[in-house]
């Protein structure tokens, strides 16, 4: 039987049987968890030798809840990973018409998982669309809560836009065009300061180099160039002992400083192409981020193998995910590549602080595809690969893992 992970002043206080909840996912995401968490268990047995062990429970969202229950995202989810504290779940059906306009949204808006953290960093042998796709190391820190995702919409031509376009005209004195669809997009500063505030904390725990905040606030000076500004004073108010900025130094960043930099999003976009080793840690609003994230995931192989997470850094609070789609065209065959939900078990594993059990898979992974044994998405890319079905790729991870455990 399991136990509850809790949340104390001092840490997340993890025992040595938690009770994780898990969300299987639609479309592919029955074949990619069915294989990922035979790669977990094995992990976790090798690494700790029976002394830890994960007890994990299935709740419903997505397509298979609405079937069951008729509720796409049911309370009695919601709430397990309330009580839960962790979680991990397999991609989502966002629903078509009404409702819910993404499930994944609605899971980080309830639980106020502010962070959507996503490491970037290219494994051996994985086909690259770029020419050096190794000096890809970023860890991006997306704010999850606002931005447009959080924002208000009218459609153009209703009531409320007619309402909405005199207020404008009468008191601001905004000229709109009269046949616009109009949006709202909140950027607070209690929503940049505790995302940068984490970024700068992840920065100095990891012995990161630098924290990029990317906006666009040449244009949008009173939402994203607010978001610079705020980032910058958070580094000068919170960390004056371990941040400088550019107008601190000369040219060189002192020994154990972190630099404080910022770029604007269309620039950068261009910058992580031509020069991707200048950046190491980055801080960004919503949409950039939603944006920068599967840029960035495309220069060291795609989403496929690109690991995620949403974390409430105060509550302890955190959701593990695959970071593409549930590929339905794909479901039952056992060809997809599971490598973004392992990958999200090994953030979900160091935030345990379970680091060895992390490390055996990660290097596992690392080891079966730099042998070119891959799924068909790999595989029709690479010379001489071996192409694999998502199970017997699970089978060589486990069987590398145990061998280097053993070693």
């Amino acid at each position: 039987m399991g136990q509850l992970i809790t949340m104390t002043d001092s840490g997340l206080q993890v025992p040595d049987r938690p009770l994780i909840p898990f969300i299987e996912g639609d479309g592919t995401g029955p074949d990619i968890w069915a294989a990922a968490v035979r790669i977990f268990d094995a992990a976790v047995e090798q690494a700790y030798g029976g002394k830890r062990a994960v007890a994990w429970t299935e709740v419903l969202a997505g397509q298979k809840a609405f079937d069951r229950t008729g509720s796409w995202l049911p309370d009695a989810t919601e709430q397990a990973f309330r009580d839960h504290l962790i979680g991990i779940k397999g991609p989502l059906t966002t629903p078509v018409g009404g409702g819910i306009r993404s499930l994944n949204v609605a899971l980080r808006q309830r639980l106020e998982l502010y962070v959507c953290l996503r490491p970037v960093k290219y494994y051996a042998g994985v086909p690259s669309p770029v020419r050096r796709p190794e000096l890809v190391d970023m860890v991006v820190f997306r704010e999850n809560t606002e931005d447009v995702y959080a924002g208000f919409e009218v459609a153009a031509g209703s009531t409320e836009a007619d309402k909405l376009l005199r207020f404008l005209k009468d008191e601001l004195g905004w000229d709109v065009r009269t046949d616009s669809g109009i949006g709202i997009k909140p950027i607070s500063r209690t929503g940049t300061e505790r995302l940068v505030r984490a970024a700068i904390d992840y920065a100095i725990e990891h012995d990161r180099r630098s924290v990029t905040l990317v906006h666009k606030g040449n244009i949008q000076k009173f939402t994203e160039g607010a978001f610079r500004e705020w980032g910058y004073q958070v580094a000068a108010e919170h960390y004056p002992d371990h941040t400088v900025t550019w107008d601190d130094i000369d040219n060189e960043v002192p020994a154990g400083k972190i630099l404080i930099k910022d770029a604007i999003a269309d620039i950068f976009l261009q910058q992580v192409l031509t020069r991707p080793a200048e950046f190491d840690v980055v801080a960004t609003m919503n949409l950039n981020g939603d944006y920068i994230s599967d840029a960035l995931a495309a220069q060291v192989g795609g989403i496929g193998i690109a690991p995620g997470a949403n974390i409430n850094y105060k509550t302890g609070h955190a959701v593990f995910e695959a970071t593409h789609g549930t590929a339905p065209k794909y479901a039952g065959k056992n060809v997809i590549n599971p490598s973004s939900v392992v990958l999200s078990g090994v953030m979900m594993f160091e935030y345990l602080g379970w680091t060895e059990a992390a490390r055996l898979i990660d290097g596992a992974l690392t080891r079966t595809i730099g042998e070119r044994y891959v799924t068909y998405d790999f595989a029709r890319l690479m010379d001489r690969a071996t192409q694999v079905t998502t199970s017997d790729f699970a089978d060589r991870i486990i069987a590398h893992l145990r061998a280097a455990g053993d070693a």
